[in-house]
């Protein structure tokens, strides 16, 4: 029989497609998760009502659905996304919605008193928010973003079902062709704990760097 790790140099091209599309996602829900977060702590109720919409409609719907209809829908309208595209921005925009509501909460749980000192400075609303409010809610943050990225690494398995070439796609293609069914899918959950584990790393790591925001808090 031949040997498993013959079957890595393939599953290893799909690691790459499945590495950008949670990169590219990444990125993206971090946008969102601030301006869903944010938005739905605005002044302006229209800013409210619209963030409030995103979150629901996005947390409220399967991702798997949502994807399906970016890729297939989209086209009766004359809107050609690629299958990298709709992945990246399907599942930014469903993780995003989940994280805004992180971004919400731990910005609520900053003492009121932080405010009031900023406003006795006379510093603005907006620099009082980035300067002093988010730093110290950052850390905070991070634990549950950790969490949803990992969500978003395997969330990555659901693009395979519009034929892209990332880690699960790849591996049902070298089933279909080899019949190695044992060996490629250990070898794919292995290649998913790795990456799994070394973000997971990274993020605990950036905690601890953040860590002296902490003390700062309720001061």
């Amino acid at each position: 029989m031949p040997a498993p790790f013959d079957l890595l140099p393939y599953l290893l091209k799909g690691l790459l497609i499945t590495l950008a599309v949670t990169g590219g996602a990444a990125v993206l829900a971090l946008v969102m998760a601030f301006v869903g977060g944010l938005g739905r702590l605005s002044r302006f109720r229209a800013l409210r009502v619209l963030a409030g919409v995103y979150v629901e409609v996005f947390r409220g719907t399967s991702a798997l659905v949502q994807l399906f209809w970016a890729f297939f829908v989209l086209p009766f309208f004359g809107i050609q996304i690629s299958p990298i595209a709709v992945g990246i921005l399907v599942l930014g925009i469903n993780i995003g919605a989940y994280a805004s509501e992180v971004v919400r909460g731990v910005i609520q749980s900053i003492p009121i008193s932080q405010w009031e000192a900023a406003r006795a400075l006379t510093l603005s609303h907006r620099r009082t928010l980035w300067r002093i409010i988010v730093p110290q809610a950052l850390p905070t943050m991070l634990p549950p973003a950790g969490n949803l990225l990992i969500e978003l690494l395997k969330g990555t398995a659901l693009v395979s079902l519009i034929s892209l070439n990332e880690l699960t796609f790849t591996a049902q293609t070298l089933r279909a062709d080899t019949l190695r069914t044992p060996e490629i899918f250990s070898l794919v959950l292995l290649l998913y704990f790795g990456v799994g584990v070394t973000l997971t790393t990274g993020m605990r790591g950036l905690e601890r760097r953040l860590s002296p925001w902490r003390g700062s808090r309720g001061t």
